[in-house]
């Protein structure tokens, strides 16, 4: 996924690393307000870094599965979604390790019992 976003175009991926936050309204003395700025007062810079946004949230929502859609479908931040992404693998993977390891001790457990009785 990490070559997919990057192959789209830098300030997609850099979008899904920095993040992204609406642009907002500045006071007289240039500090922002929480007023949000409406779409046709942003600048050339606010459209591009929100079309990297747009971009990277359109990529990894078409690349998930129904079940990972659920989800990250409210995220409007590409970076938000990144992490929940990550986070929810890593559990899977970490789960899926757990097992593996369980299975394993169960085996080793049941190859020495076959030896054990082999002896007596």
């Amino acid at each position: 996924m990490i070559s997919f976003l990057k192959s789209i175009d830098n300030k997609t991926w850099k979008a899904v690393l920095k993040g992204w936050e609406h642009p907002r309204v500045k006071d007289k003395d240039g500090n922002d307000t929480s007023d949000l700025k409406p779409e046709e007062e942003w600048t050339k810079e606010e459209d591009d870094l929100a079309l990297g946004n747009n971009k990277a949230l359109n990529a990894l929502f078409n690349g998930v599965d129904k079940n990972m859609f659920r989800l990250i479908n409210s995220c409007t931040v590409a970076k938000d979604t990144w992490n929940i992404m990550k986070t929810t693998h890593e559990r899977t993977s970490k789960v899926k390790m757990s097992k593996l390891q369980l299975i394993s001790t169960k085996f080793e457990s049941l190859k020495m019992m076959n030896l054990f009785m082999t002896i007596t």
